[in-house]
């Protein structure tokens, strides 16, 4: 099955590098003649988005760069899908649970057809944007949290958590990356449609995770634990994050697992030890 990503990053480079039948384009998602050249040119039958604006360091840069937030995040996906549409190849867009705040309506977390809350302005145009690509018959918005991965990386909640002096100590939900392009592969096969809570069963604290992280990797490491109010109100950050925990029975409907968190942390930590300590030593 041929499949294209779009997006050169984090997620982008791993769902090419190791989904089977993938290449990666790095074209602007927002130039409709580029992008339907890529996907013309690769003969693509699944068309996977893993571009977009997430900010750097962090998404309180999408609240002073709204417009490049928007034409990225929204108008970029617009047009792959329209390019995907008249391919006839199959879309995936990789959304976010960061699109609800708090506490879920219903026991169990945030279900995906719940209407969300969201605050910052990275998060409404990732809502803008599943509101607009759910009902199409061919696209999947794929919703991750907080990816979690073995390999060191800026985008990695490991890394992030890691190089913070101060750190607000909530729960969570979480993707494992290695999960997430097994379900993704499972989706494209099934040309599946509509919007799917892609998260490991399970919650992860941040406490917990760097807990973990003193033991296997860095014993030195320490850092103070704030309260999530504190986050704003002391400037560490410029929109409230979200935090939340999802449920994702349509993943379940489809017969379609993932590892529970517990599992997959312990080993995706060991993973990730040994990638600090060569890079330490190299």
């Amino acid at each position: 099955m041929n499949t294209l990503v779009f997006g050169g990053g984090f997620l982008g480079r791993r769902l090419a590098r190791e989904m089977p039948g993938a290449t990666l384009s790095e074209v602007d998602v927002t130039d409709r003649i580029a992008v339907a050249d890529a996907i013309h040119g690769a003969r693509a039958e699944v068309v996977i988005n893993a571009a977009g604006k997430t900010g750097r360091p962090n998404v309180d840069w999408c609240e002073t760069h709204q417009e490049a937030t928007w034409r990225s995040n929204v108008l970029g996906a617009l047009t792959l899908a329209e390019a995907s549409r008249e391919a006839d190849a199959h879309m995936l867009h990789i959304g976010s649970g960061c699109v609800f705040y708090g506490p879920s309506p219903s026991p169990g977390g945030w279900r995906e057809d719940d209407p969300a809350n969201p605050i910052s302005y990275y998060s409404r145009t990732k809502y803008a944007t599943d509101l607009l690509l759910a009902p199409m018959a061919h696209t999947a918005v794929v919703r991750i949290r907080m990816p979690v991965d073995g390999a060191m990386n800026p985008r990695n909640l490991i890394t992030k958590l890691a190089g913070y002096a101060r750190v607000i100590d909530v729960e969570n939900s979480v993707t494992f990356v290695d999960d997430l392009v097994h379900v993704i592969g499972e989706l494209a096969a099934r040309r599946a449609t509509g919007v799917f809570h892609v998260t490991n069963p399970g919650t992860l604290r941040h406490r917990d995770l760097l807990a973990r992280y003193a033991n296997r990797v860095d014993p030195s490491h320490r850092c103070e634990f704030i309260e999530e109010e504190e986050l704003v109100s002391l400037g560490l950050a410029a929109a409230p994050r979200s935090n939340c925990l999802l449920a994702s029975p349509r993943l379940a409907a489809l017969g379609i697992t993932m590892r529970p968190v517990a599992a997959a942390l312990d080993e995706v930590m060991g993973q990730y030890a040994l990638d600090f300590r060569s890079r330490s030593s190299a």
